[in-house]
């Protein structure tokens, strides 16, 4: 494993263009539970599955639910940056890392320093009044009573998150392909590439050095240049 990790420090040193694209695991190291995993979302017991829950239908339909939940589980705002974020805003800094493409919607990256943050799945810290479009932060979501209004036209409130039945938006989507394609060395890590579309940026990378980062093997592991089946902390500490 230190060999491993040595040879993921080589070579991000002789890279110039990397791009890093990061699932829950990123985030598991600052505190943030995921979904998944056996202690995740996932596997407690709610009156309704997680997954219906978060989508734009329950949202629609069962908005007191959705809100009840999303205000219990997805709020963020406690959390801080982990040895992870802050060496990938660090090499952003140096000019060596192009952009960070996420899975995340906690914002832990911006907290970091990253300016070039592709969010896939939206984030917790934008909001937008569904009538007039109004901003607001994802305080004034959080502590609002009961399902959150806007202060001008008395309208709910959607967070700017992707629900299931929702779409990515094609903005997003766009610029992480592109940062992808550019690419000479793509990191991935925390993410068990099982979440579609977002594993499918992968089939864009056409650059020297694949790189994944994960606890447990993912359906890339044959194609990856490098695997390390190790904590995304142990393996960013080391540049």
């Amino acid at each position: 494993m230190e060999e491993n990790i040595l040879k993921f420090k080589e070579i991000v040193d002789s890279s110039n263009n990397i791009v890093f694209f990061g699932g829950a695991g990123v985030s598991t190291e600052s505190g943030i539970p995921d979904f998944r995993s056996e202690d995740g979302l996932y596997h407690q017991k709610y009156d309704y599955p997680p997954e219906e829950m978060l989508s734009h239908t329950f949202f629609v339909s069962h908005t007191d639910d959705f809100f009840k939940f999303y205000k219990d589980k997805l709020n963020c705002l406690k959390y801080e940056p982990n040895i992870t974020h802050i060496k990938l805003a660090e090499l952003e800094k140096e000019g060596k890392l192009k952009a960070v493409v996420t899975q995340n919607i906690d914002g832990l990256h911006q907290k970091a320093g990253s300016k070039v943050v592709y969010e896939l799945h939206g984030s917790v810290l934008r909001n937008y009044c569904t009538k007039c479009h109004k901003f607001f932060d994802a305080e004034y979501v959080f502590s609002s009573e009961g399902n959150p209004k806007c202060d001008e036209c008395g309208s709910l409130i959607k967070p700017d998150v992707v629900l299931y039945e929702e779409g990515l938006d094609d903005a997003t989507v766009e610029g992480a392909i592109s940062a992808i394609k550019s690419a000479d060395t793509l990191i991935i890590g925390g993410t068990s590439l099982v979440v579609y579309p977002a594993s499918g940026l992968i089939r864009y990378f056409k650059g020297k050095n694949l790189i994944l980062i994960n606890k447990g093997e993912t359906p890339y592991d044959g194609r990856a240049d490098l695997v390390i089946h190790d904590s995304l902390g142990k393996v960013f500490s080391s540049i």
